[in-house]
């Protein structure tokens, strides 16, 4: 007769294919049913944050929601720090734990609701009569709101036997976020109007364009405004035309491109939190542009915004590119389309903003110096030869540190689901290994490039063989290894604070990465990249992980560190 247990795993295997986990004695049942009963795939990290990260990355890398599993006690509250980034970074999965028994706490137990609930998760709790409703509920919830939740199992339920598995309802999904009221009707018709009139248009997209599924909409919006393009750091590659777009916003961009946009005398953002370093803390657009934001969000997200419309990106931008061709026949062409519509086409009488500036030199970054002053590596020329030679079909994740500037300026991405940095949202580090463990069971075709620190690479080392076991002889990790934590040295040391526990005695990543079963290169110049190249070009099947140990300089820093430390001076 299946058991509680078994009702949370068949239930939840409906709806989720991938579960990341530590077996441990909440979970048990679980995992059990999960293994035996299921088609669902399970793979094992080594730290229970590992569960959550490793959910969070797949459903980034994919966009289909995972979940995590752990024991109750401290195998949960091994996951707060990585929950905590989920919530903050609005990611639904589902973390399935082990829970007290429902007699009372035990002297090992703690308040694992209180506890969810401090860092923003809603717990749901399964009972022996409800358990298969329980966990449609839960995944609904996540994805509802894009919020991690946690789905628990109490200890003394776990094994009891429940009766077969009813059948359970799909997880009702809400419609996409329309315009509603004659206000948002008459922003959009500002916005259209803003557009029109502008000789220097500009639009931005962040990650919130990317899960609208707004890409297409907005490449027509900006081939009829004429707009130049960007996107934050999480929006990267969400316009479909590279041509006009100027790359990364805030500390990740270019010198020229920054100054292009602080040109724009219309801006319209799409899906972007605008948060201060995509802003560069307040510098991104000059005093006098016009500045309008389109996303899910209640309100506005940033003071500098002077029209907002609360909607779908998508649905946004298509509404856009309407108003724009159905209100300004004046200066178009109509064409009819297969359904015999007329569709409207804007000849401007003058060339667009964008083809009379060079797009490409603008946003051309620092070539750097093979090595620096003290004789370690640029990272700059580092990270300009490592992008040469990485396959073009890659998903790069990214650990959190002062290293995040390399990857994101000088290793472009097809698509925003190519490019995740898990730990940003929350600040934190030592994420990074697990994410490889995600995104390689989310994009089984990829080549997975970690990019991390030696500080988070240490912090997170003991899934470093979780990472070399997922992604085997198709995962990359790229270590800047630089002896200290570059970001603290950065802000603090050049205050004058003792540097003592800024530093890091340096670690042979490489030998780390060879007891595991990778390959580990210590790089000490450009030409020790040679071997990322031709590992490139062997056959996947026969080439191990491939873990790069770069000893660079801690004296280069990466722009954003600059904004921040002008900032903070």
């Amino acid at each position: 007769m299946p058991t509680v247990s078994a009702h949370v795993a068949l239930t939840l295997a409906q709806h989720i294919d991938a579960v990341f986990g530590v077996m441990g004695n909440g979970n048990a049942y679980f995992l059990d049913a999960l293994e035996k009963q299921t088609d669902a795939v399970f793979t094992a990290v080594r730290h229970e944050q590992g569960a959550v990260v490793a959910a969070d990355a797949h459903f980034r890398a994919s966009g289909r929601i995972a979940a995590g599993t752990s024991t109750y006690g401290a195998g949960f509250t091994n996951t707060l720090t990585a929950l905590a980034e989920a919530v903050q970074a609005h990611v639904p999965l589902v973390l399935v734990v082990g829970d007290e028994p429902t007699s009372g706490p035990r002297p090992w137990d703690v308040d694992q609701i209180a506890l969810a609930s401090a860092v923003g998760a809603r717990t749901y709790t399964v009972g022996r009569a409800d358990a298969a409703a329980t966990t449609v509920i839960a995944i609904e919830h996540a994805l509802t709101y894009r919020v991690p939740v946690v789905l628990a199992i109490p200890y003394d339920v776990a094994a009891l036997e429940a009766g077969e598995v009813p059948p359970a309802p799909s997880p009702r999904i809400p419609a996409p976020l329309a315009p509603r009221g004659e206000y948002a009707e008459g922003m959009l018709n500002e916005i259209a109007q803003a557009l029109r009139a502008a000789t220097r248009p500009f639009l931005l997209a962040g990650r919130g364009a990317w899960l609208a599924d707004a890409g297409s909409a907005l490449g027509e919006l900006a081939a009829l405004t004429g707009a130049l393009t960007a996107s934050s750091a999480l929006g990267r590659g969400v316009f479909p035309d590279t041509q006009y777009d100027l790359g990364v916003t805030g500390g990740f961009g270019a010198d020229g491109a920054m100054e292009l946009i602080r040109s724009a005398d219309v801006a319209v953002v799409f899906g972007a939190s605008l948060n201060q370093f995509t802003m560069r803390f307040g510098e991104l657009f000059a005093p006098g542009t016009r500045v309008f934001q389109i996303d899910i969000a209640p309100t506005a997200t940033h003071p500098h915004v002077g029209g907002f419309v609360r909607a779908d990106a998508r649905v946004a931008a298509e509404q856009l590119v309407k108003r724009l061709r159905d209100r300004d026949p004046s200066t178009s062409s109509g064409t009819h389309s297969n359904d015999g519509s007329v569709r409207w086409i804007a000849e401007p009488v003058e060339a667009p903003w964008r083809e009379t500036v060079d797009v490409a030199a603008a946003r051309t970054y620092a070539h750097g110096d093979e090595l620096a002053a003290d004789g370690r590596l640029d990272p700059r020329s580092a990270a300009r030869r490592i992008a040469e030679l990485l396959p073009q079909d890659r998903v790069v994740v990214s650990d959190g540190g002062h290293f995040i500037g390399w990857a994101n300026m000088y290793w472009p991405v097809a698509a925003p689901d190519r490019m995740m940095m898990v730990g940003t949202a929350f600040q934190s580090i030592g994420q990074g290994w697990p994410s490889v463990v995600g995104a390689a069971l989310a994009r089984r075709d990829s080549t997975i490039v970690l990019t991390s620190g030696d500080g988070g690479g240490l912090m997170a080392i003991s899934d470093l063989e979780s990472a070399v076991r997922a992604a085997a002889g198709r995962g990359i990790a790229v270590i800047w290894n630089d002896a200290a934590y570059g970001a603290e040295v950065n802000l603090y040391g050049l205050k004058g604070l003792a540097e003592g526990p800024m530093r890091i005695p340096e670690v042979d990543f490489a030998a780390f990465g060879a007891a595991v079963g990778a390959e580990g290169v210590v790089v000490r110049t450009l030409a020790d990249l040679d071997r990322l190249g031709e590992w490139a070009r062997e056959d996947a099947a026969s080439r191990r992980f491939l873990l790069l140990d770069l000893r660079i300089s801690g004296d280069v820093i990466a722009p954003y560190q600059q904004e921040i430390i002008r900032v903070n001076s």
